[in-house]
């Protein structure tokens, strides 16, 4: 082991060739030495007998460089940023040391909700003997001796109680009783006799007059008027017709109909929603929570639903409760399952927020925090709301960071949220899979679906990933294909959570060949035997284009990654380009007409980005049409 304070261990550039030799490099200079034979168990990490049988479970059988650098650091208490490249088991080397970590806290908090538990029912007997003698003390009175004490003089018939009359009496023991049981207490008439108990009426609100009905009866009110003695109809009432006061009356009638009509669809759709105010959403009082003792924050459901997927087989073996919290399912039953519990908790920021405003959920237990994806997480979309997640998690806690890509725009960020990480980097920042072979197709916007097509019909692929910008998108590039015939299935973040889990579903059964979407697939998604995917527009940031082409080639299998560059996208292109530090080579579909208009960049272009600005540079260098000011981009 290096003697560095925070040593980075990382693969060689050919990072899969080396991993299947078993060699292990450190970067601490400019230099690298090899270390040793990667020959690690997981059973040598320093992971227990419960957790081993999870991963036993999950059929891991030896842990990935992520897996074998991550787990003893997040063991040691230490705070971590670790980068990896997709599809090298990041989850599991955060799920795995966390669920060993927070055991301790798990089992005394479901021993104390047993102690809780137990003394409520404990109680509820007590209170029920003390009842009993209270009942008993009470002076039982008999009928006759009332009957016997009462005055005769001065009763007559008027004044003695009717059978239908309501009973002001006391409740008395009849000595008799129906059945032939035990006396009961019930009240009685004047002759001893047990009178039958009657339910109280139910009295229903008298229906509301109707806009016609009201109209008419201010119509005849109108007539009658007129037959009572008036020559002529008084101004404002047409003959035979209806008065101005019964046309208003009508009118507020119809408005106030309109109104109640209204307020109850809303009140309808609320309650169908689960709506924040609903009763049935406030928190339990009788329920005894605990938790949660570890949080996961992800951008996106899905990523959130495969996380819990990973953590739930584990926690079967350990006895331990992960509970995942999401936008798109059901509010109630979220809440039930935190009212129960929870040791470690998976969640989006929009639903984790909703959940803490209404008083559902405290992060005050919370011992050690994880940001998956963390590039996206702490970038100006969502880093509001992990702002506010942040201040509500306790000052000592343990703090993870993971991500396939870790750009330093985000280090002033990161150097706020920990303390004294040790930084794991198995790949450098922006370094693709070797596993993906790279395509970059120049073509016209107006040929792109063109292209799509032929592509598709040429290679017949069982399983093609396509991603496009924007979500109107997606639907024009869904359509279009499924109006030629192919199997097609769409998911952007406009489209409802069920519909999104059977797109899902339909595309991992291989059900339909062609997925479109947007970059809410690009995150963390983890689908076996995608053969290619299509960068059907060029992505504006660099570290999404890692993110998409890695949805293939995963767990060392090969895959295809075809990007579609027009003339209007060869800046971001050039961006891609400078971030991962290697040209995507140009490749052309044979027997694909191609328009004259495409451009077709520079096979010698540059990988390192220009450093000219406004104020320095060959000013010749910037005229012509062999370059620009700011490097020649094709």
């Amino acid at each position: 082991m290096c003697a560095g304070k925070n040593v980075v261990r990382l693969t060689c550039a050919n990072c899969v060739r080396t991993r299947r030799h078993g060699r292990m490099l450190v970067q601490d200079s400019p230099s690298w030495w090899i270390l040793g034979v990667m020959n690690k168990s997981f059973a040598e990490l320093g992971l227990d007998e419960h957790i081993l049988r999870g991963i036993d479970a999950l059929g891991f059988t030896t842990p990935t460089p992520v897996q074998e650098q991550a787990i003893p650091l997040v063991l040691a208490g230490r705070d971590v940023i670790a980068s990896a490249q997709t599809g090298t088991g990041k989850t599991a080397a955060f799920a795995l040391p966390i669920l060993q970590l927070i055991e301790p806290y798990s089992r005394a908090a479901r021993e104390e909700q047993e102690r809780l538990a137990n003394a409520a029912e404990v109680v509820e007997p007590q209170v029920d003997a003390q009842a009993a003698p209270a009942d008993a003390a009470k002076p039982q009175v008999d009928a006759q001796a009332i009957l016997a004490s009462a005055p005769s003089a001065g009763v007559t018939d008027e004044s003695a109680p009717d059978a239908g009359d309501a009973y002001d009496g006391p409740d008395v023991l009849a000595d008799d009783a129906p059945d032939g049981s035990a006396s009961v207490s019930a009240k009685v008439d004047a002759d001893g006799n047990i009178r039958p108990t009657r339910r109280p009426r139910r009295r229903h609100h008298k229906a509301a007059t109707k806009p016609e009905a009201a109209s008419q009866d201010g119509a005849r009110d109108a007539e009658g008027s007129h037959a009572a003695g008036a020559d002529k109809p008084k101004s404002g009432a047409r003959r035979g017709g209806k008065s101005s006061a019964s046309r208003k009356t009508a009118k507020a009638h119809k408005s106030e109909a309109g109104r109640s009509k209204t307020d109850g669809k809303k009140r309808r759709r609320s309650r169908k929603r689960g709506s924040k105010g609903d009763a049935s959403l406030a928190p339990n009082p009788n329920a005894h929570p605990f938790g949660p003792f570890a949080l996961v924050v992800t951008p996106t459901r899905e990523l959130a639903q495969q996380i819990e997927d990973v953590v739930s087989v584990v926690c079967e073996q350990t006895g331990q409760t992960a509970v995942v919290v999401m936008g798109g399912a059901k509010l109630d039953r979220q809440i039930r399952r935190l009212e129960a519990g929870c040791d470690l908790l998976v969640a989006t920021p929009g639903r984790l927020l909703d959940l803490m405003e209404h008083g559902h959920l405290s992060l005050a237990d919370v011992k050690v925090f994880v940001l998956d994806e963390a590039d996206r997480m702490l970038d100006m979309g969502f880093w509001p709301s992990v702002r506010r997640i942040v201040a509500a998690l306790p000052r000592e806690r343990q703090t993870l960071l993971f991500s396939a890509t870790i750009p330093p725009s985000i280090k002033g960020t990161v150097d706020t949220m920990l303390k004294d990480p040790a930084t794991v980097e198995i790949a450098r920042v922006g370094q693709t899979a070797d596993t993906v072979e790279e395509h970059l197709c120049p073509v016209t916007q107006g040929q792109k679906l063109q292209l799509l097509e032929a592509l598709l019909k040429r290679y017949t692929p069982e399983r093609v990933l396509v991603f496009c910008r924007t979500k109107t998108r997606v639907d024009e590039v869904a359509q279009m294909l499924r109006r030629g015939g192919f199997k097609c299935d769409l998911m952007h973040s406009g489209r409802n959570q069920s519909e999104r889990e059977r797109a899902l579903r339909r595309f991992r059964s291989a059900e339909v060949q062609v997925l479109v979407a947007t970059d809410v697939m690009s995150r963390g998604i983890d689908i076996s035997g995608i053969d290619a995917v299509v960068n059907f527009d060029v992505p504006m940031d660099p570290e999404d284009y890692v993110h998409r082409i890695g949805r293939t080639g995963r767990a060392g299998h090969e895959g295809l990654a075809f990007t579609f560059v027009a003339p209007d996208e060869i800046s971001p292109l050039r961006e891609i380009e400078y971030f991962t530090r290697k040209l995507v080579p140009v490749w052309d579909l044979d027997g694909f007409e191609y328009d004259s208009a495409r451009i077709v960049p520079n096979p010698g272009r540059s990988t390192s980005k220009p450093t000219r600005s406004l104020f320095n540079g060959s000013r010749a260098r910037g005229r012509g049409i062999q370059g620009g000011r700011y490097g020649r981009h094709y």
